[in-house]
């Protein structure tokens, strides 16, 4: 591991903290120069700092679009590596977003218990960000099914069986 950049392992409650903080001055900002009002909160849990931006109303409706998430996310993630020096792993949720991408995620992995029930030996599903098929993989074994993931960079995606 190169010098400056930490292991996510290695990171401590504080560290993620300051992850946070740095991730919802930058998030503050961008913001304020697009002029869209919203509150931060920020959180640390399983080893990752969560910023998540709510507002009233639909003021957030224009970012809360999962490849709009997806972007600021990554945005986000070079604003705190610029700023600390260590590579973060932070997850940025606007508007419910991810709330939403999770039921998203759970009617596609209904759709290929659907195949298996009717005689499939693997459903395989789109490919999608590591933190969606993390979240793929909690909801089918939740379902107590297996699933794994194949492919390199934006062409991973998950495969499920029983």
């Amino acid at each position: 591991m190169t010098d400056g950049l930490k292991a996510s392992a290695e990171s401590t409650v504080e560290d993620l903290e300051r992850e946070g903080d740095v991730a919802a001055d930058f998030l503050e900002e961008l913001l304020d120069i697009a002029d869209i009002d919203g509150d931060l909160n920020l959180d640390v849990r399983q080893g990752r700092a969560y910023v998540s931006v709510e507002a009233e109303g639909d003021s957030l409706s224009t970012l809360s679009a999962p490849e709009t998430v997806q972007a600021l996310q990554e945005l986000t993630r070079l604003a705190v590596q610029s700023k600390t020096g260590s590579f973060s792993r932070m997850i940025l949720d606007i508007g419910g977003s991810r709330d939403a991408r999770r039921h998203q995620l759970a009617a596609l992995v209904d759709a290929a218990v659907a195949k298996l029930d009717g005689g499939a030996s693997q459903a395989s599903l789109p490919a999608m960000s590591s933190y969606e098929r993390k979240l793929v993989h909690d909801i089918v074994s939740e379902r107590g099914l297996v699933s794994e993931s194949y492919g390199e960079g934006s062409d991973r995606h998950t495969v499920i069986s029983r």
